[in-house]
């Protein structure tokens, strides 16, 4: 298997020609930073462009010519959470693996820097105000991880730290029947936890039911499995995107901006990938031309067509028309 990392992602070497737009593309500013070839890291706007295509609504292109293995462009989290398994062994924040004894602790958790405590200190005093032991039993009998974030999210609401509708660009999934009636236990016992907490309707106004859902609903097909794969900066990425592909034992999960107008594709030009954190990074897995649209794929691309497909529509709810979906290959 590891000597087809990145051939899986390349199989076909498709020459995806950019999609049409229905308008004038939207255009997308990022801090993000871009490197040459993985050897140095280098701050500028990245060279892409969000605008919208006829097929699958937003997506992302290159504004110029990339070269193969370049870095395209960092994006932080806007919400990252820790795994339950990984509670012990991660940054509380950022998701950085905990080393020895370099590690800063405070009520319970830990994180890897001073920083990240601080920074962590507004959503955490909130949450350590309430008792999460129904509310984590139900995450962990129903083996539900999104509910996690969503409860963060709300902690980090109440703290100020973000909005109730920082994620209301992103894309909802459609949720079945089943579905909404777990998430309406998971969304009591939320409710509950906080208002246990001495917590005033003021401070969870935003709490409401249709709210509860609709952020759940974004987060279950924009978060990212988060699969840590060590590295730096200065390292071929080509390498570090094999070694992603690869890993196994996720730390957590994330949701971004820039990266979530990402489409898929089974055959992608670019792959997304973490070194030391939830700080993400995407890179080309081969040249793009300038237009050109930019996807990933969020699935194991190794999988066959028929397995891959029915992912896809159970998961993030279509069906994949890729060319090399096309071939049934």
């Amino acid at each position: 298997m590891s000597r087809f990392a990145l051939g899986r992602y390349n199989r076909y070497l498709s020459r995806l020609k950019p999609l049409p737009h229905l308008n004038k593309p939207l255009l997308f500013s990022s801090t993000a930073t871009s490197s040459q070839d993985g050897a140095a890291c280098q701050t500028g706007p990245p060279p892409i462009r969000v605008g919208l295509t006829e097929s699958a609504g937003r997506a992302v292109f290159a504004t110029r010519r990339i070269n193969s293995g370049d870095l395209i462009h960092t994006a932080k989290p806007v919400l990252a959470c820790p795994s339950l398994l990984s509670l012990d062994s991660v940054c509380y924040l950022c998701l950085k693996k905990l080393v020895g004894s370099a590690k800063f602790e405070d009520r319970g958790v830990s994180y890897c820097s001073q920083e990240c405590q601080d920074n962590a200190k507004g959503f955490y005093d909130v949450e350590t105000r309430g008792d999460w032991s129904s509310f984590v039993d139900y995450c962990r009998t129903h083996n539900f991880k999104y509910p996690l974030m969503v409860k963060r999210l709300s902690c980090m609401v109440i703290s100020g730290a973000l909005s109730a509708d920082c994620l209301d660009i992103l894309q909802p999934a459609t949720l079945s029947s089943a579905m909404l009636s777990k998430i309406e236990d998971g969304y009591g016992l939320l409710w509950n936890a906080f208002r246990k907490a001495n917590f005033t309707e003021d401070d969870v106004a935003f709490l409401t039911k249709q709210w509860y859902t609709g952020i759940l609903a974004r987060i279950r097909i924009n978060a990212f499995r988060i699969d840590l794969v060590g590295g730096s900066c200065g390292e071929d990425l080509l390498s570090l995107a094999a070694a992603s592909v690869e890993g196994e034992g996720s730390v957590g999960h994330a949701v971004y901006m820039l990266p979530s107008f990402y489409n898929h594709d089974c055959d992608p030009n670019a792959h997304i990938f973490w070194l030391q954190n939830a700080d993400a990074r995407l890179m080309t897995l081969r040249d793009v031309e300038e237009g050109e649209e930019l996807r990933i794929c969020y699935i194991d691309a190794s999988m066959g067509y028929e397995a891959r497909q029915t992912l896809l529509s159970q998961g993030f709810g279509f069906c994949c028309n890729c060319l090399r979906c096309q071939s049934r290959d």
